[in-house]
């Protein structure tokens, strides 16, 4: 065998081998493009929407989790017209409204301006409530959530304080 020979064998193979890589990248499915949200189903199609369910409406104050959390609504608020014209939450939680409503009066935060100033109806930037308040709904998570909020925390971490001994008498 000739150098040239084996050479022109070993190119014969090299040629061969691009040849196969090449033809199973083409024939080979692509890669799934999955989201745990969405279930079984590739990003790229279109799926059914779950059902809504009934929202949880017994207007009961939640906890909050941690400082300056806004309070979830405990009521159901599909339906409300809320856009630069009008907003329905305004109709019970407007501070004027609040002696007949009963609800739960707007913070007096919503009516301080970008730069500190208070006014007299509420802040533009508060205006539209379903960007921080969320109505509840009773569904499973569909993350695990290991929160803690702090006092749950500072009660885990600190020791506890020791009992204080009486002071003997003189």
């Amino acid at each position: 065998m000739t150098l040239a020979f084996t050479i022109a064998r070993c190119r014969q193979a090299a040629v061969g081998v691009l040849a196969t890589l090449l033809w199973l990248t083409v024939t080979a499915a692509p890669p799934s493009l999955l989201d745990a949200a969405r279930g079984p189903v590739d990003i790229p199609a279109t799926t059914e929407p779950p059902r809504l369910g009934n929202a949880i409406n017994d207007d009961v104050r939640r906890p909050r989790n941690y400082d300056l959390q806004p309070p979830t609504i405990p009521h159901r608020v599909d339906g409300y017209q809320i856009d630069k014209n009008f907003n329905k939450c305004l109709d019970c939680h407007a501070r004027g409204k609040t002696d007949f409503s009963q609800a739960v009066p707007v913070s007096k935060t919503h009516y301080i301006d970008r730069s500190g100033k208070v006014l007299e109806q509420i802040s533009t930037r508060r205006y539209f409530c379903n960007q921080c308040h969320v109505a509840q709904d009773a569904v499973p998570p569909l993350v695990g959530n290991g929160f803690e909020g702090l006092e749950a925390m500072a009660q885990r971490e600190l020791p506890a304080a020791p009992a204080a001994k009486p002071k003997a008498r003189r």
